[in-house]
């Protein structure tokens, strides 16, 4: 320096050094021509004056960058998101991008004044000298366009004082990019990244001439370990001395968004394993709920993201948590430091998008599952959870799930294709992971799930048998469910109260309280499914669309139809196609079939149900002709189905024939309906079976009313012979109405009645209240007819929302309840008395 030249500063002074480097400026004159670039440049320039302005900036120098002096690190960082906001719009309002580069750094400088002469001679006003100066410059070159780096120094000084930026200091993201070594700076130094989420990279730098990430370490492992061990002691006990506590406001049963795992290592293999792995281990605590990847995925379709394009980050998992009302995100992250495994999780609260803390585990060699279980209970305990429970409630990962990656990895691609409802790609996942590892149960569970959502229940009985078989190898929550399904499978009619239970113990598990409602709606119990269906339809982060249809279908079977529209409706609007057919019904319970016809175009044309409600709907406003079309579209596509979907139509159009009076065709199908479902029936799970009995007896029941008692006789003789039939109420009761509809016809009525007396009830099938009308009518028993009448008048929601072998009688039950309401006396035809 040249003291002759002007005044000298006698001391070094404090001061924050912000330098920026506006990306690719001579490229951009290029393009746009000197004339609008010298435009650009005085509006920029105009910015520039503005912003020194408001946060008391001090301009050295300038040429396609800055270097500017600030009395407070936290002004120059204001400067700095202002001008990168300020540089946006410039670019957005002359269609270009513009980005700056920036470092700031914290330092001692020695300034002075240039005289005259000099400045005239072509000096700056201002000369600054200090170490200071090259290494906000070397943070400056270092980063990526639009990125903010800063030394450790000015980290410390901005982040505490971030409050004093307003509601955008709650806005900022901090992120360290650990240790560099900068060309002429003696010292290692530790690099962090601020800035607002959406705009900020928040990406590792990249190196260059003039500074490399610090390595050398990465070669002596004993003294990297010992180096991590007193860094983590050192850091730990400045964390406990310095922070802030942060706002973790948890409470027990909070729900929480997983975030997409970010892979910071080399081994792409880990994106999906160690993602689902973490969401498992966290899984296994009863004090932290997880939101679904299904939730996630049509809360991400609401917000007009693909799942599959649109990774779950930063922003988008903050806003996923916001609209699911989880009270927290945790970001995970993988990555290698010193040849091994390091797995951290961020903590951030998604109102304020603030990091509240971070958690991490560095694994020993091969055990990088371990590392998973060690972030999660830390997690679990700066939450909350008692650690005696944490203790009690988890194990190890590679003990619940597998020690195969590979496996993980396959499970995890499985569970994603099974949330979209592509139960085929789930089911080939699920089977290649165990493939690798046979003992993976929840991979065997997997595929029970997804042959039994394809109504393939015999495939789903033999992956159950793999599953319960290592159920050794699940978690507590897990192995309960193995237990249920076992029973929905094998004995249906026990399944229901321990879903019931289930859903006690695990209210928060909202799988286990949506089998439960479903299991007391199919066995018409709806006023005990009807809380539990509410509270999965209320849920903002699991089943949202299916829990709405179902909630809907228990209130149209209870006749509540202006709610079960509403919900119904929800739940189409979610994208969830029956609930449709549900609203369609519900606008035929109420004669309203224009609206009705209207709904059920919306259906997809392939869709197979659809047609069953179609059939129903046509006979409820008396156009037999049409519903024989519609039925008999269904059997031709029944043909290529599995389990019950291969018999639902036989039913809904023999009633139609019926209607239509071709008595001959009708009871020709009638005959093939009581006998094919059950001709082969070997190695079929109970669950179908009980499916396929109902439909023979549903045809044995149409028959008597054409006439036909000999089906009503051998149907139930031919049930009593079958083997491994579990206990079931609904068979019973079928039985019960066949008994007593072949008594009252033998002129038995009062018989007839004492049999159908045990299922007389809140949980009567309709047809038993039909039966007893009719008993009732032929033993003369006035008050009965006026009892059973009155039941069934208002039963029109209930004629289409009862579930018998997938709605089979729903046809014969919208007919009944039809001429029923119109005049009680008008009973449904019925075959003279003694006829054979």
């Amino acid at each position: 320096m040249n003291g002759d030249n002007g005044a000298s500063t006698q001391a070094p002074q404090m001061r924050a050094l912000l330098f920026t480097d506006l990306c690719d400026s001579m490229v951009l004159v290029e393009r746009i021509g000197d004339a609008a670039a010298a435009e650009l440049f005085q509006h920029h320039d105009r910015l520039v004056l503005g912003l020194q302005q408001l946060w008391n900036g001090h301009q050295i120098d300038r040429s396609d960058g800055l270097f500017l002096l600030f009395d407070r690190a936290i002004d120059a960082l204001g400067f700095a998101l202002d001008y990168q906001q300020g540089l946006q719009a410039i670019g957005e309002q002359r269609g270009i991008v513009l980005r700056a580069r920036a470092g700031l750094h914290v330092g001692e400088v020695l300034t002075w004044e240039n005289s005259a002469e000099a400045i005239k001679a072509g000096a700056k006003s201002v000369e600054v000298e200090g170490l200071a100066k090259p290494m906000a410059a070397r943070l400056m070159t270092l980063a990526r366009p639009g990125q903010l780096l800063l030394s450790a120094g000015a980290e410390s000084l901005t982040h505490r004082a971030a409050g004093e930026l307003g509601e955008r200091g709650t806005r900022l993201v901090w992120k360290s990019h650990g240790r560099w070594r900068f060309k002429g700076i003696p010292t290692r130094q530790e690099v962090f990244e601020v800035g607002e989420i959406g705009s900020a990279p928040l990406r590792m730098p990249r190196g260059n001439a003039k500074a490399r990430r610090d390595i050398p370490l990465w070669r002596q492992p004993t003294a990297l370990a010992a180096e991590a061990a007193l860094a983590l002691v050192v850091g730990i006990c400045a964390w406990m001395l310095l922070r802030p506590e942060p706002a973790i406001a948890f409470a027990e049963r909070d729900w929480v968004v997983v975030g997409k795992l970010e892979n910071l290592s080399n081994n792409v293999m880990l994106d999906d394993a160690l993602d689902q792995a973490f969401r498992i281990s966290l899984e296994q605590s009863r004090y932290v709920n997880v939101v679904s990847d299904d939730r996630i995925s049509r809360i991400l379709e609401m917000m007009r993201k693909s799942p599959e394009t649109d990774p779950l980050d930063r922003s988008n998992a903050t806003t996923v948590a916001v609209r699911s009302g989880a009270r927290l995100v945790l970001l995970p992250v993988v990555a290698t430091v010193g040849g091994r495994t390091r797995f951290s999780v961020e903590v951030v609260d998604p109102q304020t998008r603030q990091t509240l803390a971070v958690r991490s585990s560095v694994a020993r060699k091969g055990a990088v599952l371990n590392a998973i279980d060690d972030v999660s209970r830390q997690l679990r305990d700066d939450l909350g959870e008692e650690v005696a429970v944490i203790e009690r409630n988890s194990q190890p990962l590679p003990e619940v799930t597998t020690s195969s990656l590979d496996a993980l990895r396959a499970y995890a691609l499985g569970q994603r294709r099974y949330a979209r409802g592509d139960y085929k790609g789930a089911l080939a996942f699920y089977q290649q992971a165990t493939q690798i590892d046979d003992a993976f149960a929840l991979a065997w569970l997997g595929q029970t799930r997804a042959h039994f959502s394809s109504a393939d229940f015999a495939s789903a009985a033999k992956a159950l048998v793999q599953a319960q078989q290592r159920s050794s190898h699940l978690a507590s929550r897990e192995e309960i469910y193995v237990r249920n399904w076992a029973l929905q499978i094998t004995d249906p009619g026990r399944a229901t109260d321990g879903w019931v239970s289930m859903a006690e113990l695990y209210p928060d598990y909202l799988p286990a309280t949506y089998n439960a409602a479903l299991n007391l709606f199919v066995e018409n119990r709806f006023n005990e499914a009807l809380p539990l269906a509410h509270r999965v339809s209320e849920s903002h982060v699991d089943l949202p669309a299916v829990a709405l249809d179902q909630y809907g279908r228990i209130l149209l079977a209870l006749g509540q139809y202006d709610a079960a529209d509403v919900a119904a409706g929800k739940a189409a609007a979610t994208g969830w196609e029956g609930a449709l057919m549900r609203q369609a019904t519900v606008a035929a319970a109420r004669r309203d079939y224009p609206r009705a016809a209207v709904l059920l175009d919306r259906v997809t044309a392939g869709n197979f149900h659809a047609d069953v409600f179609r059939t129903s709907v046509a006979l409820d406003q008396g156009d037999a002709d049409s519903a024989i079309r519609l039925a008999q579209r269904g059997m031709t596509r029944s043909g290529t189905k599995t389990g019950v979907d291969r018999y639902n139509f036989y039913v809904p159009l023999a009633v139609a024939q019926m209607q239509a009076g071709r008595r001959a065709s009708a009871l020709a199908l009638l005959r093939e309906a009581s006998r094919v479902p059950l001709d082969d029936i070997a190695n079929i799970p109970p669950v179908d079976l009980i499916d396929r009995i109902v439909t023979t007896q549903a045809a044995a029941l149409v028959a008597l009313r054409l006439g036909d008692r000999q089906l009503a006789k051998a149907v139930p003789e031919r049930i009593a012979l079958l083997k491994g039939v579990p206990p079931s109420r609904l068979v019973d009761e079928m039985n019960a109405v066949l008994a007593a509809e072949r008594l009252r016809l033998d002129g038995r009525p009062k018989d007839a009645l004492h049999h159908l007396a045990p299922y007389i009830g809140e949980q009567s099938r309709l047809q038993v209240r039909v039966s007893a009308l009719q008993a009732a009518r032929d033993a003369g028993d006035t008050l009965g007819v006026a009892q059973h009448a009155a039941w069934l008048r208002d039963k029109a929601g209930l004629a289409y929302a009862e579930v018998e072998c997938s709605y089979c009688l729903q046809a014969l039950n919208v007919l009944d309840v039809r001429r029923i309401a119109g005049d009680p006396a008008t009973l449904p035809p019925a075959a003279a008395r003694g006829r054979p």
